[in-house]
Formats: structure tokens, sequence, C-alpha cells
């Protein structure tokens, strides 16, 4: 070999190589797609975060698996019947007390009397019972709950139907429920005399007035504490998700407790589980281990701090007790759960998406995440969850053409020729969102006809359609027709539009060549072209 220093050439004079770029490929890799929604002043897509992989509501062991489990059952099963006979008759006295507690009672908006809060004191023993025989022989507690002068409100987190009645008998505290639990045969009549607070989930007005009754209970000393479960559904205890903000509006201080269910062989919380099943679960342990944490008070900053800071600081709180963290998850995302599951998906849990970052971010309902959910779930989803062109086509009504590529693109951000559940909810909330979104509605309506008279009939739409995109059947525009004709009488009005375009926001685009942005001053309208 020859020997070379650093001032040797590395190549020879005759040694050379040839490199060719290609100047355009670069250019074409990162060009931007085409935004059939760029008319409304659209941009693309937020970048939806990556599915995160702690699932909050997964319980463990949801079926009986194990020798030893089922070992455990059989045995057990004389045990059983004494649990529940136990139960049963705990339940019989404790209605009996309550229906004596309450006879001729009228003025619930006060503070219960004395001497009935005294007759409850035998169902709360019979409520002791009960989680005696559920195997909660002993219940380990840390801490002590504050006074009640000192913090009226109680926030807890929420794992299982045990802690209501564990804090029914320890503190006989007034509890924030859904209106369904006084329908419940013999609970409802308990639940009724803890004079608890009844929200709906779905009115902005019941959520309104529910905070106005934490904020008078909670004021008045003679009223039990308020106890609130802000997650508004239960986890599995091993992190938090998104808390409501009902409890930190009101701006009296605060006590968190905690609840942890440590277990080997038998994870008690309810997730997915049925509740017949958890209950059957419960009464074949020999023991079931329940343990409760009282932590220090949390006290208002001063008259500036907002509800949502002081929410933060409590789940803070919380979640560092528990060891855990907070997701963004909500109720709304066991909506989309129990949608998925009906739906008989491998993987219900991927159609999961955050809702309470999902609802900050667009500024929509849960509810209408679950109609965009139910859409999906009608594109056949594969195994893995997601959706090939064709079928979101068929669903959406729409035919091949390159107005339909591009729509699929936009929400295809990965390229990947499929797309999944969130990426579709986020496309279509970020153009439902849009501030011109509901003027181009408006405006393709009246450009169908409908400012001459109240509706469209199909021949109009034919026409319509079929000049903007003249490759389209006329049969695949009677489809389209019939999604938009919402009521079945062969004509579009006004409500029939611009719902269907609600519910599907995606199609406001088959109207793109018919609208145009012009500026009146400051102000841009969209006017027929």
């Amino acid at each position: 070999m020859a020997d070379h220093d650093v001032t040797t050439p590395l190549l020879n004079s005759s040694d050379h190589f040839i490199i060719t770029v290609d100047s355009t490929s670069s250019t074409n890799n990162h060009s931007p797609k085409p935004n059939p929604f760029a008319f409304i002043g659209c941009s693309s897509v937020p970048i939806s975060p990556e599915p995160m992989t702690v699932d909050p509501f997964r319980n463990n062991t949801p079926r009986v698996e194990g020798v030893y489990e089922w070992v455990k059952v059989v045995v057990s099963l004389p045990l059983v019947v004494v649990r529940l006979v136990l139960f049963v008759l705990c339940l019989a006295v404790g209605f009996v007390a309550t229906k004596i507690a309450l006879g001729g009672w009228k003025d619930k908006r006060n503070p219960m009397p004395k001497w009935r809060a005294w007759v409850m004191w035998v169902t709360r023993m019979c409520a002791r019972v009960i989680l005696f025989a559920f195997g909660y022989h002993w219940i380990k507690r840390r801490g002590r709950p504050a006074p009640r002068e000192i913090a009226p409100i109680i926030v807890s987190n929420h794992v299982s139907y045990i802690e209501p009645i564990f804090y029914f008998y320890e503190l006989f505290a007034t509890i924030v429920a859904s209106e369904s639990h006084d329908s419940l045969p013999f609970v409802g009549t308990i639940v009724r005399a803890m004079q608890v607070i009844y929200v709906d989930r779905s009115s902005p007005s019941s959520r309104k007035q529910v905070v106005q009754e934490i904020k008078r209970r909670a004021s008045y000393d003679k009223f039990p504490r308020v106890l609130l479960f802000p997650e508004g559904t239960t986890t599995n205890g091993r992190n938090l998700i998104s808390f409501q903000l009902g409890a930190f509006i009101a701006g009296y201080p605060i006590q968190p407790v905690i609840v942890r269910y440590p277990h080997v062989h038998f994870d008690q919380s309810w997730g997915s589980v049925s509740l017949a099943m958890l209950m059957i679960r419960m009464f074949t342990q020999f023991h079931n281990f329940f343990e409760v944490e009282y932590l220090p008070v949390i006290y208002p900053l001063d008259d500036k701090e907002t509800a949502v800071h002081f929410r933060e600081r409590t789940a803070r709180a919380i979640a560092t007790a528990i060891n855990g963290v907070q997701t963004g998850h909500s109720y709304g995302d066991v909506m989309l759960y129990m949608k998925a599951q009906e739906a008989k998906k491998e993987n219900p849990s991927s159609y999961m998406v955050e809702m309470a970052t999902v609802e900050s971010l667009f500024h929509i309902r849960s509810l209408e995440v679950v109609e965009f959910v139910d859409k999906f779930l009608a594109m056949n989803p594969d195994p893995s969850g997601r959706v090939q062109y064709d079928d979101f086509l068929k669903v959406l009504r729409l035919q091949d053409c390159p107005l339909s590529e591009k729509v699929f693109a936009f929400i295809d951000m990965e390229n990947r020729g499929t797309i999944t559940f969130r990426q579709f909810l986020y496309a279509s909330a970020h153009v439902m969102t849009q501030p011109e979104f509901h003027q181009a509605c408006e405006v393709a309506f009246a450009g169908h006809g409908g400012a001459v008279k109240a509706y469209i009939d199909e021949q109009e739409f034919q026409d319509f359609i079929r000049h903007a995109i003249p490759s389209w059947k006329e049969d695949g525009v009677h489809e389209l027709f019939e999604l938009f004709d919402n009521d079945n009488d062969g004509r579009i009005n006004k409500d029939d539009f611009l719902s269907c375009l609600r519910r599907n926001p995606l199609l406001i685009a088959l109207f793109s060549s018919h609208l145009q942005h012009k500026e009146c001053g400051c102000n841009g309208v969209i006017e027929i072209v």
C-alpha cells in the first residue's frame, strides 16, 4: 500500500464521480396539497396529535382468567349467596328507613331537618354493610375530612360505583349526578334523600343552573358538603381525564380526595365491564382492597384567579397523589368508545380522540362529534380503524372525480390512501368552524334557486351539480339529493340544506366553483359568480 500524508489527494486525477441532482424532486415532495376549501378561507387541517398510549378507561381484567381465579370463583360460590342475601337485605332496610325520613317532607330546597338526618343514619349504616358484602371488610384511610365550614366542596377521582356508596356512608354529602339516577329502583329514593343536584349533560342551561345551585349550597353551612366527580365518568384510577369546571366556578375552598383499589388479580375499575359482571366479580373475591386519602384543602389564590387555573391546580394535586397523568379525554370519549363497541370494532379505544382537547380546539360539542363517528363507522373501517377512498365516497354520496380526490387528500395528511376517524373528525371540524362556512352555506342555497323560492327541487339540484361537475352521473346526483332532502318530501328547503352541510361539512366543496371571495371595504363577502 502506498504511503500517504495529509497533503496527498485522496483521489487520483483519473478517478471521478458523476452525481446527478434532480432539481424538481424536492419541490414535488414538498409542494402543498390542493385545498378544495380555500374559498372559505380554510387553511390546511391542523396536524392531529398522535393517539395517546395511555387508555384511562381500560380495565386490565375484564374477564375471569387463570386457574387461580376460576378456583376462587367455584370455592366462593356459597359465600356469594350469603353476600347477595346480605346486600338485598341491607338495601331493603335502607330503602324503608329512607322512605320514613322523606315522608311528608316537601321543602326540599332547604337543608334536611335534623331528625330526618338522624333517621338516615340507618341507611348510612346499611351502606357500610353493603360495602362489607362486596368484600370491603376494612377501608384504609389517610388524612381526615376538613370541617365543612373550611371546605364546603369535595372533589374526587371516580373509579367505580363503590365511591358514591362510601361517601354516602362517610360524609352524607350532596352529590352532583345525572338525572338518570333518579329513576333507578330503590337507589333513586336514597339518592333523593341526599338532596342530589341533578344535571343534564347535553343541556348548557342545565349546567348553568347546577353551578348556581353549587354556589347556593356551598354558601350555607346547614347544607352538607357538595361532592363532585369532576371527570364526569369513571376511569381505571391509574390516570385522570379532563375536569369539568362546575366545582371551581363557585370559588370556594376545595378538598381533593383520591380513591385507590390496590389489586393483583382483579381490577375493580368499571371500564367497559358490565355492572352485573363487576358485582359478581366483587362477590367472588375473598377481600377487596380500598383506600381513601384526604388531601390538603386547596384555596382560591385571590379574586382574580380564573376557574380554569383553579381547576388545573386541583387536577395537578390529584394527579401527583395517584402518581399518574391527566389526559385530554372526557365523557365524550366514552360515548365514542360505546359507539365503536356497538359496531363490533376490534379496537374501540382507537376511536377515542381526547374529546376535551377537540372541544377546546374547534369549539364543537361532544354530541356533534358522536354524529361524526356514526358517519365514519358507516364507511366500514377496517380492523385497524382506517377507511378506504371508495367507502368514503359511498357514504358521502360522492362520485369519483378530481374534486372528490382533493377532498380525500385534504383529510389524508399522511398520504397513505386511507384515513382514520381522528383525521376525518379534525378535517370536518376544521371546515365547519371556519368563520365563513355558514355564510358559504347560505349563499350556496341561494345560488341553487333558494333566493327565488323557499326550496330547491331535484331538477334544479341536478342542473347545478352537473354544471359544476360535468362528469357526475344523473343517478349519483339523485343519491346526493336524497342526502340533502332530510324530510323526504322531494324538495330541499333551507333547513334541510343547512343541516345537511352541518352534518357533512366536507360537502361544501361541491359548491366551490360557484363561490368566490370579494372584498367589500374591510369585510369579505361570498357572492355567486
